[in-house]
């Protein structure tokens, strides 16, 4: 196991059940005294745990870890997920990304395509993002015109929220959004776990031609606090083969394309 994937499934843990003893993470996470010692050393430095005698607890932002910490669950998945989500972008459009891992790894995806891809030769797509990792990543791509939103940004997903936001976004037309959320629910719609960011999401959809929600299957299951959508609001949905097949009738049924990576 890399140490990026054992910080991130340690902070789980840690998060799970309140606290952890080094004996317990050297039992669980098969690493010797010395290792668990330096691991929770350093997510301690990043405030992501506090630091105990003989092991470490859970503090007050645990459950709102940075994004680093969070892109290597389900990598395949993801990446099949921003396979398919190519396969929706028409050279030439105004596309869109709001924050976070499934749309990171989506944008990564477009970005290798619109280098390599026939398809993207000879013109200039343009990608909107109130992401700075995004942007970031993207801006190197030639055939690729980046632009940002306006906001302050956030530590933990790196999304740019707040009111110079909505100054920019009314000006401006979206081809497809690739919406990525925390949780999927059928009967109350698409959520976050922060508020500015659902606000900044609303936003999008409402000026998106066509919004596909970039979901691993474990959103299905998931909850969150705030509300960024109905359901009826987006056109389609793009997730794994581990989305259970029910589910997705149902999303059928209400008239949503469903796309499986």
């Amino acid at each position: 196991m890399e140490r990026e994937e054992r910080l991130s499934r340690l902070v789980d843990y840690i998060v799970a059940n309140g606290s952890a003893h080094v004996e317990q993470i050297v039992e669980t996470f098969e690493v010797s005294p010395a290792t668990a010692r330096r691991d929770l050393d350093a997510l301690a430095d990043q405030q992501l745990v506090t630091r105990t005698r003989g092991g470490a607890m859970v503090n007050s932002i645990s459950g709102d870890l940075p994004m680093r910490y969070r892109t290597v669950r389900q990598p395949g998945e993801k990446s099949a997920i921003g396979a398919k989500a190519v396969s929706l972008v028409t050279p030439g459009e105004v596309i869109a990304f709001n924050g976070g891992t499934t749309t990171t790894v989506a944008a990564y995806e477009v970005g290798v395509a619109t280098a390599g891809d026939e398809r993207f030769a000879g013109s200039v797509t343009t990608v909107v993002t109130n992401a700075v990792n995004i942007a970031n990543d993207l801006i190197v791509r030639q055939n690729l015109r980046i632009v940002v939103t306006g906001g302050v940004a956030r530590s933990q997903s790196y999304e740019l929220v707040g009111p110079l936001a909505s100054l920019m976004l009314p000006e401006i037309n979206i081809d497809p959004l690739f919406l990525g959320v925390s949780a999927f629910d059928l009967e109350h719609g698409l959520f976050t776990h922060h508020e500015g960011e659902a606000a900044v999401n609303a936003a999008l959809v409402s000026l998106a031609r066509r919004t596909f929600v970039l979901a691993d299957s474990d959103k299905f299951s998931a909850t969150a606090f705030a509300r960024i959508c109905a359901i009826e609001d987006v056109e389609g949905v793009v997730t794994d083969s581990g989305a259970d097949p029910a589910v997705l009738d149902e999303l059928r049924r209400r008239g949503l394309e469903v796309h499986v990576g």
